[in-house]
């Protein structure tokens, strides 16, 4: 049984999102256990500087950071990440299986991004598109992804 923790930057307040995150979560808890650690966002300030964008990106990794496991495989989903078929997904996911991590450990930033230290920390990067998503709606996409992954 395969712990998968979502490691994400901000609540979820539309009850569509939270409904839909929830029924996947029952799905993919009948095999394995999934887990969503959300930290707080920070507030941006209007016309906030780069220097004050930098520091709350720090900030919001930092927390994340602080949730991931020793033994735990990561992947960062970002847009500098490689896009992967679902079948190749699969297969990253046993290879963490088979290297017994203890949990895979999936990074969802904040609005403003991830720091360079949280994404050296991925052992994966990935990206689902090149297109820009809500982090609300990435999350239910991701858990449908693992839902597939863990039905085969």
């Amino acid at each position: 049984m395969m712990l998968f923790k979502i490691i994400c930057v901000g609540k979820i307040k539309e009850e569509y999102y939270s409904s839909q995150i929830q029924e996947l979560c029952k799905q993919i808890n009948k095999k394995n256990r999934v887990e969503i650690i959300q930290s707080e966002d920070e507030k941006i300030p209007k016309n906030a500087s780069d220097a004050v964008k930098q520091k709350i990106i720090e900030t919001e990794s930092r927390n994340s950071l602080a949730s991931i496991g020793k033994n735990d495989f990561v992947i960062a989903l970002c847009i500098e990440g490689k896009k992967y078929t679902t079948e190749q997904f699969a297969a990253i996911i046993r290879q963490a299986e088979e290297r017994e991590y203890e949990a895979v450990s999936f990074l969802i930033g904040g609005s403003l991004g991830t720091s360079n230290e949280l994404i050296r920390r991925a052992d994966v990067k990935m990206s689902f598109s090149d297109m820009t998503f809500p982090h609300q709606l990435m999350r239910v996409m991701l858990l449908d992804q693992i839902r597939i992954i863990c039905d085969k």
